[in-house]
């Protein structure tokens, strides 16, 4: 059975730091990409960012760029999402992803069951 179970989710301050991951375990994803989406309420899930097998192409939405960092670790089955300078407006459920991505929800397989950041102002 495969699974992603995200983890690192929590309460942080605006301009403060978390550290998402993602465990992956059923089946290899070294040849996925792999994503992470949001969520918030009321709101359709958007596209966060991804990352190529190989690590060596990254993906990211503008609203995010130069503040979040998308890393994997493929011996790990694990990936990850740095979040730099969070703003209020990034609180939302945070999904992790595995398939043929790299941006739009449809062309992921496997999702995780989601994790509450919540950024206070």
């Amino acid at each position: 059975q495969v699974q992603l179970v995200e983890s690192g989710g929590g309460l942080v301050q605006a301009g403060g730091s978390l550290r998402l991951s993602c465990a992956v375990s059923g089946r290899t994803f070294s040849t996925d990409v792999m994503g992470w989406f949001r969520q918030a309420p009321g709101k359709e899930r958007e596209f966060v960012a991804a990352v190529s097998w190989s690590g060596r192409s990254t993906y990211y939405a503008d609203s995010v760029k130069g503040r979040f960092t998308i890393s994997r670790d493929n011996a790990k089955n694990t990936f990850y999402l740095q979040m730099n300078s969070l703003k209020p407006e990034d609180t939302a459920v945070y999904y992790c992803a595995a398939g043929r991505g790299p941006t739009t929800t449809t062309t992921y397989d496997y999702w995780g069951q989601g994790t509450q950041v919540t950024v206070s102002s």
